[in-house]
């Protein structure tokens, strides 16, 4: 199996990229299904505090890579060979995906915190920060999982500062070389 992994910082446009990828019939896997489910599983809301508190305690009860695991679980059932992992958050689990799955990628969308605050704003999610201060704060649980690491050694980059067009103009082309290696 070939498994390409998508990580970014919130906002920095994996979501665009993922929508490419769907456009070309990969499967996606979204490892935040994995904490939404065990949240609402629990009986709690589904707020920034409890997803980040979710998420957390299962990594403390089971591993750092038990999110992967879980994610794993649903793969195995798949029948593609070329698969989509969004979200993933630090090296552990990249190495799970690996020893598990097979050849695995990291495609790391990057864009400025600016940037991405300013998108944050304009989109408006339940959840989202509304204070700079808050927008930081996320940001810091986020680094603290291990994502500036998975960033850092990503295989692919793309730097999204630009408009959603230029995103995706980037994103075809990033799935198109990355097919031609495979």
């Amino acid at each position: 199996m070939f498994v390409i992994c998508v990580a970014g910082m919130p906002a920095s446009g994996k979501g665009v990229f993922i929508e490419e990828a769907r456009k070309k019939s990969l499967p996606v896997y979204v490892m935040g299904d994995i904490v939404r489910e065990e949240t609402l599983r629990r009986g709690l809301k589904l707020t920034p505090h409890n997803l980040n508190m979710v998420a957390e305690d299962l990594r403390k009860k089971y591993g750092k890579e038990a999110i992967a695991k879980k994610i794993v679980e649903k793969i195995r059932k798949t029948k593609h060979n070329t698969i989509i992992i969004d979200g993933v958050r630090s090296l552990d689990e990249i190495e799970y995906f690996k020893k598990t799955l097979g050849e695995t990628i990291i495609v790391a969308i990057h864009a400025s915190p600016r940037t991405r605050f300013e998108r944050i704003r304009k989109r408006n999610r339940p959840g989202d920060p509304k204070t700079w201060e808050e927008f930081v704060e996320r940001d810091l649980v986020e680094l603290g999982f291990g994502l500036g690491n998975v960033i850092a050694l990503a295989d692919y980059m793309i730097v999204n500062e630009g408009t959603i067009s230029d995103l995706r103009r980037e994103a075809k082309k990033m799935l198109e070389e990355i097919f031609r290696r495979m």
